[in-house]
This record gives C-alpha cells, structure tokens and sequence, in this order.
C-alpha cells in the first residue's frame, strides 16, 4: 500500500513532571511501545519517528525490522508533523500521524484506518462520546446539556495521502494557522475525514494516573 507513518513523540512532557515517553508500561517504554504496535501493522513500510536524539539513543534498544528513521520535532506539533512530512520516502502515497503517547493502538486499528484513506482520501481513528455532557458557565456552574449525538473523541492514527496533508498543511503555514490535529488541517481545504471506531481502549498518556489505566488495559487485551 506504500503507507508510512509518523509517529511524533517531540514534547518535553512538562505537564507529567518527568518524560513519560520513557516512563515503563508493564516493563516496556511507552514510546516503544508505540513504535512496536506501528512495526507490527503490516500495512506500514516505514516509520518516521519525530524525537530527540536522546529519546532515539534509548528507543532503539532491540532494533527493527522494517526501516525507522529519527527526525528533530519543531516549535509545535504541527512543525514536527511537517518535519516529519518532509523526511518521507518519495514511493510514500499515504501517510498515518500518530501520537507517541497513544502506545495501546493496535496493529489492526492501523491497518483499518489505512484501509479508509485508500477508499476515502482521508480517515481517523475516533471514539463515539457516550457520556453525558454539560455546558458550564465561568463559574463552573451547569447551564445546559448538550446532545452527544454525533459526537465524537479524535484520536491516532490519522491517514492521509500524502499529497493532500501536504497541501493542508501549505495552507496552514501560509495563513498561519495553530491546528491541534491533522483531521484539523483537513477541514482548511474542504476535506472530508471518514471516522473509523476504535476496537479497545486507546488512551493518550498525559498524566501519572493514565499510566495506571493503560497497564491495567493491558492486562484485558
């Protein structure tokens, strides 16, 4: 399918207090743990990582067996996205961005979401909301409900062909534009983003307490 993906894992975790990309989940890092979900989707031919150097020096550790080459992040995430985007192969036709703090996605979510950009242009991993939700005022007191009909919890991989992310994010650097995503970058130019549901959990790492979640979903699937 000529897929490559690009994992961005250049934050400096400073909300978790230490790097959480190398904090152990069940006895593995998460970034590698990541890495290793991408390593074993055989939809994907290579893998950008988007790291410092010495995130890089310790991921390593194993080695791979498809091609994975280590590129410096940007100011923001969309710069390390581009970064990325600039240091693929040339054979590449589709690409999947992944955050690295997301290490419980599973080879055959990637593959499926892989399998919707080939058939839509465009596609995301995504969450149905099923909770109740609220409106609140300044003060943090309720003043509506809203309906969760529709609404959905993006998540990674997002895939795309090549030529279309790169032409979204042209876009956003020319009007210089903060998007949080690339499902973001897309609506800049009018595309349409197929959801596809996750099958199991696929929380990203944030906080201490996420680590605790995320080593007991492994213990379920």
């Amino acid at each position: 399918m000529n897929a490559s993906a690009i994992i961005v894992a250049a934050g400096s975790s400073r909300r978790m207090g230490f790097d959480k990309l190398a904090a152990p989940l069940a006895g593995v890092p998460v970034l590698r743990r990541t890495l290793d979900a991408f390593l074993a989707a055989g939809v994907i031919d290579e893998i950008i990582v988007v790291c410092p150097e010495d995130r890089w020096n310790w991921l390593q550790t194993g080695g791979f067996p498809k091609p994975v080459r280590r590129v410096d992040g940007g100011a923001g995430r969309q710069d390390s996205v581009a970064n990325g985007l600039a240091a693929l192969a040339p054979a590449a036709e589709f690409v999947a961005v992944h955050d690295g703090a997301r290490p419980l996605v599973s080879p055959a979510d990637i593959a499926r979401c892989v399998a919707a950009a080939h058939e839509f242009r465009a596609a995301s991993l995504a969450r149905r909301v099923t909770e109740t939700l609220k409106r609140a005022n300044a003060d943090d007191f309720c003043t509506e409900a809203l309906a969760r009909e529709q609404l959905w919890f993006m998540e990674t991989p997002q895939v795309f062909e090549v030529a279309l992310l790169r032409e979204a994010y042209a876009v956003v650097a020319a009007n210089e534009l903060l998007v949080t995503d690339e499902v973001s970058a897309m609506q800049t130019v009018g595309v349409r983003v197929k959801f596809i549901e996750a099958s199991r959990p696929n929380p990203k790492i944030t906080r201490p307490s996420d680590l605790v979640l995320a080593a007991a979903v492994l213990t379920t699937v």
